[in-house]
């Protein structure tokens, strides 16, 4: 099996040369922080004049301001200037092995590669090799493009996650004796950062048959307990919409050619990524809450179990005076395969939805099918809130209810995937915010 099988490509990673400052070079995710103009202003300070993917790539939080066509008309140039000025130096072809500290985890292991376009599809229902995990929002998508559609390099914050309990691919590459490519302090508390190449035949190969290992049908079949069904070897973690307009540009690339032989070659056919494995100690996934506002709490409920009869699956409700004896209950009924358990508030009490033969194999999915059939023709809103303090601050408030949903398992999230479809938006959270990836690494996709 090629390279091209398991749809893998070795990349030339362009790097900053020596002496550019890599803790101002390197910026967070553009999509964290949208709420919080100070991050930026604070990034645009430390910064200065220096050489930064802060100056290559669109912060989320200006996206709604009125020079957005200028904007990236100076992030192009700067591309365009660092390339000329050799700022970014080719690497040659290979790997980069990577180790992040955060203020959360004392390690985090990745591999930067790059993917091919030709096996990824976020449609509903896609069988490809690379697929979404969570819904693709494509009107998200068109300023995403505007961005990336003229820009001569690419600079990723995708992290995507392999499901590797064995730990075959990235996690021997640490066991190597390999070259520094970088080795730094993150800004803004946003941890320690090192690089290894990862460039000789032996090793570039080794990372190559593991991954085709994987990709086998016949071990994928076994792992999760399928047939018929394509193999899943690459799940979106992090920054599905900016693959997805990678995939955009590359399949208006290819209508418009010619001959669409000819432009098989073109880099924009790849994407930079960094590839996690889900079962890194490293890796922490976070619940994302729901809390339904301005709602009759009484008529909600009455309109849940009519929704799941109708899929035959039955609901049972307990109520509480408070969230310890709610939680104790938890406990006390055990884990159950059969049996989902959802724990709410409301303002008169805590109470645990217990839902069995359900449709759906994870209790978000459930609940969230739920919820927007219930939103459909009423002006009732859902919002989706990290931590359990606020959720329950805001569940408790009259006229509310929160949903307080339970972590999702490492080892469930490919099988549900594989089983179920893409997961329902706003299922799960990689860390926290400064945990997200810092821009470093670039390829020319022009």
């Amino acid at each position: 099996m090629d390279n091209e099988d398991i749809g893998l490509q070795v990349p030339n990673i362009l790097l900053p040369r020596e002496g550019v400052d890599l803790t101002k070079w390197a910026v967070v995710a553009c999509d964290q922080y949208t709420s919080q103009p100070d991050y930026w202003k604070q990034v645009e300070d430390e910064v200065g004049d220096s050489p930064s993917t802060l100056n290559a790539v669109f912060p989320e939080v200006y996206l709604e301001e009125p020079n957005g066509a200028a904007r990236i008309e100076r992030i192009n140039k700067a591309m365009e200037t660092y390339l000329e000025d050799e700022v970014l130096e080719d690497q040659g072809p290979g790997f980069i092995l990577l180790d992040r500290k955060t203020s959360h985890v004392a390690s985090r292991r990745g591999l930067i590669v790059a993917l091919d376009l030709e096996k990824y599809d976020y449609k509903v229902g896609s069988q490809s090799l690379i697929r979404a995990t969570e819904g693709t929002i494509e009107d998200r998508l068109p300023p995403r493009v505007k961005i990336r559609e003229n820009a001569k390099i690419e600079l990723p914050h995708i992290m995507v996650l392999i499901d590797d309990p064995d730990r075959t691919v990235i996690e021997p590459l640490f066991e190597k004796n390999l070259d520094t490519a970088y080795d730094f302090e993150l800004m803004a508390q946003g941890g320690h950062l090192k690089g290894w190449k990862v460039n000789s035949d032996e090793d570039v190969s080794g990372v190559v048959q593991s991954l085709s290992a994987l990709s086998r049908q016949e071990v994928f079949d076994e792992k999760y307990g399928v047939s018929g069904k394509g193999v899943l070897l690459f799940a979106m973690g992090d920054g599905n919409h900016s693959l997805a307009t990678a995939k955009n540009i590359w399949e208006s690339m290819k209508s418009n050619a010619d001959d669409p032989a000819s432009v098989m070659d073109h880099p924009a056919r790849y994407a930079l990524v960094e590839l996690v494995n889900v079962h890194d100690a490293g890796l922490e996934f976070e619940p994302i809450h729901r809390v339904v506002f301005d709602v009759d709490t009484e008529d909600l409920q009455k309109s849940m179990d009519a929704f799941f009869t109708s899929e035959d699956s039955k609901v049972a409700i307990e109520k509480f005076d408070d969230l310890d004896s709610a939680k104790e209950r938890l406990v006390e009924l055990g884990e159950s395969d059969d049996e989902h358990r959802i724990l709410f508030v409301t303002a008169s009490g805590f109470g645990i939805i217990r839902l069995s033969d359900a449709k759906r194999s994870l209790e978000v999915g459930n609940l969230q099918a739920f919820i927007d059939s219930y939103l459909e023709n009423r002006n009732s809103v859902v919002d989706y809130i990290h931590g359990e303090d606020v959720l329950v601050d805001l569940g408790s408030k009259p006229g509310n209810i929160g949903f307080l949903l339970p972590a999702i398992g490492k080892s469930a999230l490919f099988k549900t995937v594989v089983l179920d479809g893409a997961l329902p938006r706003k299922t799960f959270s990689m860390g926290e915010a400064d945990e997200k990836r810092f821009y470093l690494e670039a390829r020319r996709i022009q």
